[in-house]
């Protein structure tokens, strides 16, 4: 064995310990520390970067690090963290992501059945959080991005079952030109749809509801009279700048008339179905064929874990299937390495199982609960302040406005940058003026930090 690493074998229980010390004030240190810190990142002295012949062990790669790049990384698991939908890592989901990596499982196959059981069992914890039936399966991937890709892909594979031909196999070539019908398509769906060979241009956007980001019913059905043929519509349970919600059970209705997969992405927007309150929204996601839920955004686990699920596990298996010797067969239920584009995944499952089993159904809907009040709360603030104007109103989580006067995406820019120290806000662009958009989705944040981001929002506009 390297002597580097033999040594580092042989203290690695003092090592985890300091790993552990820095962790923590890292941590301790996030209500205070600047959200977007003003440190440049260190640039390498030369290009390209020599990897030294001798690392010097952990302890000198913590040191460096610890010089070099801790200082510049921001506040994004912190409670004022509001850029895009951010949450962070429960205490929980922290020691269940700790875990995966000193276990380091790879829960693929049947043949070493401990981690496959485990995401399993995980999956159906999920299902029944977001009021989904069994009649719905489910695999984790590693973002929202992937999880609409794979539901593509399998509305891909429901389209060549409809036009008699094995896309699998045949390629897409085989399907011809393909229609996918939306009101306001997450980015993630264009992505997908280039990367599956469908095209980008393959998705038509559809009219949205007068001062709405939800589907015209109307317009979508014309469209569906216009296709013409089997098609793919794309739904959304809360889009990006109002978490706006379309009809899941009108919208499914209509498939009573017209032949079309139903995808949702309901990449944060499905947590609305922890809370009486706000579960109409997500009424009918269960009648969707394939469902796009994002797990480290409002459940609070590390990053690199979503789920996917849909009522057509048959035609996962025929897009993700992979034959080697070395690989079980197929059978009733397959393993994980025939059900996603990874052939190998880290355990991601056990993050969410710990924050599932340690808070429960109670636990994660007060932290639903808390956020929308949150951002119900800076809603307010904006409106009560002179110079901002609020864009849309505070449907669940996320709060959209723009400067009464002047609005340009240079202004908002400089009113961000002042922001910054204090909270982190991205900009976007709504109705067709530039805006600012702070998303609630972190469960530390509290009315404190409401309070503190409305004032530092004030001061910020009065030195534009």
């Amino acid at each position: 064995m390297h002597p580097e690493l033999a040594a580092d074998l042989d203290r690695l229980p003092t090592l985890l310990e300091e790993t552990r010390q820095r962790a923590v004030a890292f941590l301790g240190g996030l209500d205070e520390r600047p959200v977007i810190p003003a440190v440049e990142s260190p640039e390498p002295v030369s290009l390209p970067v020599s990897l030294p012949a001798h690392g010097g062990g952990l302890r000198a790669a913590l040191a460096e690090f610890a010089e070099r790049w801790e200082p510049g990384l921001s506040g994004s698991a912190g409670p004022r963290y509001f850029g895009f939908v951010t949450g962070g890592a429960t205490p929980a989901a922290l020691a269940g992501d700790w875990l995966t990596a000193a276990a380091d499982q790879n829960s693929n196959s049947a043949l070493d059945p401990t981690g496959q059981r485990l995401e399993r069992e995980t999956v159906g914890w999920l299902r029944e959080l977001f009021g989904l039936s069994p009649a719905h399966s489910g695999t984790f991937v590693s973002g929202a991005t992937m999880s609409n890709t794979v539901g593509l892909a399998l509305a891909r594979e429901w389209l060549g079952e409809r036009l008699g031909v094995d896309v699998a196999e045949d390629g897409v070539a085989a399907l011809g030109p393909v229609r996918v019908l939306s009101g306001a398509a997450h980015s993630s769906v264009a992505k997908a749809l280039s990367v599956l060979g469908l095209g980008r241009s393959a998705l038509r956007p559809v009219p949205t509801l007068p001062g709405r980001e939800a589907v015209d019913l109307a317009a979508l059905e014309r469209a569906l009279a216009e296709a013409d043929g089997p098609c793919v519509v794309v739904a959304d349970a809360g889009t990006v700048n109002t978490v706006d919600f379309d009809d899941l059970r009108a919208i499914a209705a209509l498939r009573e008339r017209y032949d079309f997969w139903l995808h949702v992405d309901a990449a944060f927007g499905a947590f609305a179905a922890l809370v009486p309150e706000h579960a109409e929204l997500v009424a009918g996601l269960d009648l969707a064929d394939s469902v796009c839920i994002d797990l480290h955004k409002w459940l609070n686990v590390p990053y690199d874990s979503a789920v996917q699920f849909t009522r057509r596990p048959d035609l996962q298996a025929r897009v993700f299937q992979n034959a080697a010797a070395y690989l079980g067969p197929l059978g009733v239920h397959p393993d994980l390495v025939h059900l996603t584009p990874e052939n190998s995944h880290r355990l991601r499952a056990l993050a969410a199982w710990f924050t599932l089993r340690a808070y429960g159904r109670a636990g994660h809907r007060e932290i639903v609960e808390r956020c929308v009040a949150g951002a119900r709360a800076l809603g307010e603030a904006v409106t009560a302040i002179e110079g901002l104007r609020l864009l849309a109103p505070v449907r669940l989580n996320v709060v959209c406005f723009t400067l009464a006067a002047d609005p340009t995406p240079e202004r908002l820019a400089a009113l961000a940058a002042e922001l910054a120290p204090e909270a982190f806000l991205t900009p976007t662009r709504y109705a067709g003026q530039p805006a600012l958009r702070a998303a609630f989705s972190n469960w530390r944040t509290t009315e404190a930090d409401v309070r503190r981001t409305a004032a530092a929002l004030e001061r910020a506009v009065r030195r534009l």
